[in-house]
């Protein structure tokens, strides 16, 4: 697939101030999820983890984006989400910096994720933390789940499991 049609054309900001680049992530089984440490979905960070530790391959990766955009539940920033986590939660996969979901500021990535035309395959837009996008190895967008969804449900699992399989 063309990288143009693909989350592999998108650069996105580490929590170290540094950038990178999506296709870095090429071949890999994404779940990407905008998160929010005082959102009341928060505890699906150790779920994330418990999923991460699941798929212990390194064909599968949460990538994890703090936002503030609901409820304003994200006064952190940069390093202080990342240590939030990793000392609440045990979060080890990526944690990028805070980044607008909606609005006139929304970064182009999640324009991308929740949109049909530019993504071909899903239209939903996140409505709250935890909004969840699974990615096949070819940077398609192929699934999403609602914030009430768990990560480590059997639905979640499955879908996973599948893309892991189908290479």
């Amino acid at each position: 697939m063309n990288s143009e049609n693909s989350i592999h054309k998108f650069k996105v900001k580490l929590s170290n101030g540094e950038f990178k680049r999506i296709s870095d992530y090429k071949g890999k089984v994404l779940l990407i999820v905008n998160t929010a440490s005082e959102c009341g979905f928060a505890g699906q960070f150790k779920d994330l983890q418990d999923l991460q530790n699941q798929f212990t391959t390194d064909e599968f990766e949460i990538l994890a984006f703090p936002s503030n955009d609901f409820g304003k539940q994200e006064p952190l920033s940069g390093r202080s989400i990342l240590s939030f986590c990793e000392i609440n939660y045990g979060v080890k996969f990526t944690i990028f910096d805070k980044v607008s979901i909606r609005g006139a500021h929304a970064h182009p990535l999640f324009l991308y994720l929740g949109d049909k035309k530019q993504n071909g395959k899903v239209n939903s837009k996140p409505k709250w933390n935890f909004h969840k996008y699974l990615i096949n190895q070819n940077g398609e967008v192929v699934d999403y789940f609602y914030p009430f969804t768990k990560p480590n449900t059997s639905k979640v699992k499955k879908k996973i499991q599948r893309l892991l399989t189908q290479k």
